[in-house]
């Protein structure tokens, strides 16, 4: 019976009801209870009112009118908790996934009415219009973690004080600033303390500096590393989207190899299992359904299957989060380079202390045997008459200037100059498309000998089409193919996919998602054949999925229809096409109809495959079969083939180029794919990797079965020879590896799959790629190949021998001024009785050979020239005969000259002991600058070559000369020294400068591979 109520009153009514039930969120708990008081006797009214419209009209029996219940506490059941827009609090959804609190979710009504209380959607996930997401953000948080504060510049300051050396030079810096100003007074004897003081505190800012600044670079690639890429679901528009994007109610897409982004629910998906040991240690997979255990954690990885999950908490409110927040990375990793500099420094700073030890016993005995005099001729000890401030002050100073000479001697420019140079190249290689994970991959890479690389999306461009398509033994299109034939391909798509299909409206173009192959798949489907997804999967209910797998390459799924009994289940194979054939014993032709599959046929579709895996074009199989008795396992055998397709993968360009640079310097490139061999064979040959005399050798060109079933010797014996290798599983990628190691290379891997982790950690440097790339890949991976490009490995083999190289450059560099430095210093002292070179001095020498030519040499762009080059392999001497020779006959000029200098240098240039000391000092400086040019290259006989792109490498030279001019002219009282005149300053000048031309001599004289100190141990042998 309708009701008799005027239009005007209900919607009058209705209006009001409306905006009194949207309360202001800003009233306060009191303001509300009287806010609620008054909706009550509103709607009193109102319904009364309605009551009397009912009963003024005539000739109405008055009846029970019906009411609406008006929950009226809605908005204010928790005051504290949340947006009122969520039927569900932060604190509740919290507790939910952390306790696997499956009662509380069934009081919810399941996984669906969750979904519901977040105000979202299984199959469209959230709407996006409006400010929706940052509602959500706001409400429940945003998907980030508080992270440990970055080590301050102060902790670096406090970390260079704790350095020995440093501590004891501020002990005699202390004396010596004590005893100076007691004998001196203020104005005169702060100077030599002073002069330690400031070079000490000068060494120890640009440490600390150099250290703070490639910790916050470290910093900087850290936090895009962990800027992780996530599939959701947003406005029924699958898409990619930062994993700190995602809010609570987001519907995430998961697939084999992804991280759990969040906390959450699983809504959707089949044979998901999850691998939990990185939140609590068991390496058994979980299992995820919704039938069982149905939450998913944070940081977890996707062992198996694929499936929906809704986020329920996020950032901090998840396990992960208040983990990952109490974890700083840690950035002193050691690099395999960085040990054995560090042996080397050892090494070097042990020589130091014997030197400087046998220098302070040769000052003390010759000071106290009268030996020594003072500036105006006079002896310094005279016994007891000698006052003993005097005496303290002589030992500081001569305690000074031996622990300086060991600040000197050891080399702690190398760990700085290897720190700049990783950093800088990985900066670099950022924007080359290759991001660092581990800092050892860096100087790794440049050992490589062997390359094992994948096919689909690193040689090719991964923009995958189908091209050609067979219906039976028929190739054809799709519009002469029988309806039931193309209804039975639409089912055999749609239902057995990982991707999916999207359009916005009408009018506009159809979007894909998915992998590469699938996304071929689809787009074919919706295009050619007028596949309408979304209408498939309505009709359709799955009972039962394999996904894709490696081992077998296929993926399977049962089916039904909708509302049908369970015996008419079907059954809908896809993946490579030999292996889908061989389960087969019947066709379907282009008219639908089917036939059994004789021998003849068998081989017809054998060589079908064949000639397309000979264009390129990686073959896909689709089968069926409608008598699938079994729920739980799909059916293998007696299948009808529906149709085989050909899906064309282009090479990438200037791909065949990169194999050549990389074959020409010396690495092998191997490729490894599951494609069948003759797809294989065929890309071996357009990238380059396969040469005409390689298609004819048997040995070059193999299946993984065939690899797999050799004894251990014969893939010992082989696998050098081996260059492509088709049909292969991760394990057959795995024993390479283990083959090439054992034979003593060095081995570079790249990898996508989560199944290919086991080859990328054991691999000497695993190379992950950025695109494709699952995050268990990349979290085995040392290198991230950011565009999926095999260009950018060639890069990051250039770049991994560049910083090598420049390593190698500094040792050079820095060796030269130890070696000088200390056979002056003690030559003079011995005979002498004093060091020409001051604390300050060498302090000074310490400061701008070991940081700036740090810096200088470190920084060296890499050029073809490094690629020209054998690969240095794994036990290649760190410093070679070339370096040997080229900074000893350095080390010996500079020794020479300088020793002249010290004996003769007063009666040859008619000067002052103090111009003769500040004349060996500047010649020593200087001969350093003009070195720093013949460390650019340690064979290259032109050194020049491309100084004019090095910038910094000029800037430094400028800085450093500019420096010195300052040092000697203005600083006379800090620095021990006297001005020089022009000619002086030419004569310094000339003699540094004739370094070039030594250098230049002396590479030209040959060296021998075999290292010097192999001889050595070749006679202790013998």
């Amino acid at each position: 019976m309708r009701r008799n109520v005027s239009d005007h009153a209900e919607k009058k009514n209705k209006v009001g009801v409306e905006v009194l039930l949207e309360l202001p969120k800003t009233l306060t708990k009191s303001n509300k209870k009287w806010q609620l008081a008054f909706i009550k006797i509103y709607c009193s009214r109102t319904l009364l009112n309605c009551a009397k419209h009912a009963i003024r009209k005539p000739g109405l029996f008055p009846r029970s009118l019906s009411y609406t219940a008006i929950d009226l506490d809605h908005h204010h059941k928790d005051d504290h908790h949340g947006d009122d827009h969520f039927k569900i609090d932060t604190e509740t959804l919290n507790d939910l996934v952390k306790n696997k609190n499956q009662e509380k979710l069934e009081s919810l009504g399941g996984p669906n009415g969750l979904v519901s209380a977040l105000k979202t959607n299984t199959r469209l996930g959230i709407n996006e219009e409006g400010d929706e997401i940052q509602r959500r953000r706001s409400t429940f948080g945003s998907n980030t973690y508080t992270r440990q504060p970055s080590k301050s510049l102060f902790y670096f300051v406090v970390e260079a004080f704790k350095d020995l050396t440093i501590l004891i030079l501020l002990g005699c810096a202390t004396l010596s600033l004590g005893f100076g100003i007691k004998e001196h007074g203020l104005k005169e004897g702060w100077y030599d303390g002073g002069s330690i003081f400031v070079a000490v505190f000068l060494v120890v800012a640009v440490s600390a500096v150099s250290n703070f600044r490639q910790n916050r670079q470290f910093d900087k690639l850290s936090k895009v590393s962990s800027n992780i890429k996530i599939d959701v679901v947003r406005n029924g528009r699958r898409q990619e989207i930062s994993i700190f994007d995602i809010v609570v109610g987001d519907i995430v897409c998961l697939n084999i190899g992804d991280q759990v982004p969040a906390d959450g629910v699983f809504v959707e998906g089949h044979s998901l299992h999850v691998d939990e040991s990185s939140m609590t240690g068991e390496s058994d997979h979980v299992e995820v359904s919704l039938s069982g255990n149905t939450f998913l954690f944070s940081g977890t990885k996707i062992a198996d299957g694929f499936g929906k999950m809704a986020v329920t908490s996020v950032g901090m409110n998840t396990a992960w989060g208040q983990m990952m927040s109490h974890i700083s990375r840690d950035t002193n990793e050691q690099t395999p380079l960085q040990s054995r500099l560090d042996k080397l420094t050892s090494s070097i700073g042990k020589v130091g202390l014997l030197v400087a030890f046998l220098v302070l016993l040769v000052l003390l005995i010759r000071y106290f045997t009268g030996t020594t005099k003072d500036e105006s001729g006079n002896r310094e000890y005279n016994g007891k008459k000698t006052k003993s401030d005097e005496i303290v002050n002589a030992v500081v100073k001569m305690v000074a200037a031996a622990v300086t000479i060991i600040v000197v001697a050891i080399p702690e420019g190398l760990p700085l100059a290897v720190t700049l140079t990783l950093a800088y190249s990985m900066k670099r290689m950022m924007k080359d498309n290759a991001m660092v994970r581990k800092l050892s991959a860096c100087e790794t890479m440049g050992s490589a000998t062997v390359i094992c690389t994948d096919k689909t999306g690193t040689l090719t461009l991964n923009q995958m089409k189908v091209t050609d398509f067979w219906f039976g033994l028929e190739s054809g299109k799709a519009s002469s193919v029988s309806q039931t034939l193309v209804e039975l391909f639409h089912q055999g798509v749609a239902m057995n996919t990982t991707g999916s299909v999207f359009k916005a409206k009408a009018g506009t173009e159809y979007e894909f998602s998915g992998s590469p192959t699938e996304k071929a798949i689809l787009s074919w489907a919706v295009e050619e054949l007028n596949m309408d997804m979304e209408e498939v999967i309505q009709e359709h209910i799955v009972v039962h999925v394999e996904g894709f797998n490696s081992e077998k390459k296929r993926s399977g799924v049962l089916m039904k229809k909708k509302g049908e009994n369970t015996e008419n289940n079907v059954v809908h194979w896809k993946g490579a096409a030999e292996k889908i054939l061989a389960m087969c014993s019947t066709f379907y032709d282009g008219s639908g109809v089917v036939r059994e599959m004789k021998e003849d046929d068998k081989v017809q579709f054998e060589k079908i495959i064949q000639s397309m895996a000979a264009k390129s074009l990686r073959c896909i199989a689709f089968a069926y079969s409608e008598d699938n008795e079994d729920i739980k396992k799909l059916k293998e055998e007696n299948l009808s083939l529906l149709g085989i397709i050909g899906i064309k993968d282009p090479c990438r360009p200037g791909v065949k180029k990169a194999v050549e640079d990389c074959q020409f310097a010396g690495v092998n490139i191997k490729m490894i794919t599951g494609d069948n061999i003759f797809t294989a064979r065929a890309i071996g040959v357009e990238c380059g990797i396969l040469t005409p005399e390689d298609e004819m050798n048997s040995e070059a060109v193999l299946e993984g079965e065939e690899f797999r079933n050799y004894t251990q010797e014969e893939r010992l014996k082989k696998v050098e020879r081996i260059k492509v290798m088709a049909r292969s599983s991760p394990f057959d990628k795995l024993l390479m590896v283990k083959c090439l190691k054992e034979l003593g290379h060095v081995v570079a891997v790249t990898g996508d799959g989560t199944n290919d982790a086991p080859a990328l950690k054991e691999a000497d440097i695993g190379l992950s790629m950025g695109i494709q790339g699952t995050e268990v890949a990349k979290e085995s991976s040392d290198i991230v190949i950011l565009d999926d490009n095999f260009a950018s490995v060639a890069t990051v083999l250039k770049w991994g021998r560049c910083v090598y190289n420049n390593i190698q450059k500094f040792i050079q560099f820095q060796l030269t001024v130890n070696v000088a430095a200390l056979v002056i210093n003690f030559v003079a002292a011995v005979s002498a009785g004093d060091v020409p070179l001051t604390a300050v001095q060498l302090l000074w020498v310490n400061l701008i050979m070991d940081t700036l030519g740090a810096l200088a040499l470190a920084t060296e762009k890499p050029t073809n020239d490094l690629m020209k080059k054998k690969p240095i392999g794994r036990v290649a001497p760190l410093i070679t005969n070339i370096m040997w020779r080229n900074l000893l006959a350095q080390s010996f000029y500079q020794i020479s000259v300088l020793l002249v200098l010290q004996f003769r240098g007063r009666s040859i240039f008619d000067v002052t002991e103090k111009v003769k000391n500040t004349l060996i000092f500047n010649t020593f400086v200087l001969c350093q600058v003009f070195n720093e040019f013949n460390a650019r290259s340690l064979e290259k006989k032109n050194v020049f070559k491309g100084l004019h792109k090095n910038r910094l490498f000029i800037g430094i030279i400028v800085v450093t000369v500019v420096l010195q001019v300052v040092m000697v002219e203005f600083l006379k009282r800090f620095a021990d020294t006297e001005r020089l005149n022009l000619g002086q300053w030419g004569v310094c000048i000339a003699i540094a400068a004739a370094s070039w031309p030594i250098g230049w001599l002396v590479k030209s004289v040959p060296v021998p591979e075999r290292h010097f100190f192999s001889y050595l141990k070749w006679k202790k042998r013998s």
